[in-house]
Parts: C-alpha cells; structure tokens; sequence
C-alpha cells in the first residue's frame, strides 16, 4: 500500500464524479459508445415521431431509461471507487498500528 495507490484513486473519484455531474446536465461525452448509439437511435425515434405527427412518449421513455441506466453505472463505480480507498487506508492504519506496537521500549 502507497499514497500514491491513494493519489491515484482519488483522481479516479474526482473524474467519475466529473462524469456523474456531466450526465445530470445531460451532456453526452461521458458515455460509451454503446450509450451514445442507444441515446441517438432513441433521439432519431423521436424525430421521426415528430416529423409524422405522433407522440414522442416513446422516444423520451427510452431516453429516459438510458440516462438512469448511466447513472446507476457511475454511481456504482464511484462506489466501487471509495470502497477500495476506504479499504486502502484501512489496511495503511492497520500496518502503521502494527509497526507502532512492534517497538521493544
């Protein structure tokens, strides 16, 4: 275990929460390619919609369900992220305490 283990996860935390932030003002650049073809093919469903005159109830239903899908990902990822840091300093302290105890006076 090293601080920089912890550097680099607390720069991984920071980007995932950058992303989260990103998609709930619903920019697009965070997502993957799967995402952003998902997300088009859904706007392209609305603009045909649209363009015949029907409801875009559809299109907006999908779109929806795809934004929530992202966010769920990042959440749990970011998750996953803090999880792992807590468990790093954990095992930091635990190693610090263990060292402290192991002198002789």
């Amino acid at each position: 275990m090293s601080k920089s283990e912890i550097r680099r996860l607390d720069r991984e935390i920071n980007k995932t929460t950058a992303k989260l932030e990103a998609v709930q003002r619903g920019e697009w650049w965070p997502l993957t390619a799967r995402e952003r073809l998902s997300m088009t093919r859904a706007l392209a469903g609305g603009a045909h919609s649209v363009h015949k005159g029907r409801s875009t109830r559809g299109a907006e239903s999908r779109m929806d369900s795809i934004d929530s899908s992202i966010t769920a990902r990042l959440t749990a990822e970011l998750t996953a992220l803090h999880t792992e840091k807590q468990r790093l300093l954990s095992e930091a302290a635990r190693e610090k305490a263990a060292k402290k105890s192991s002198g002789w006076f």
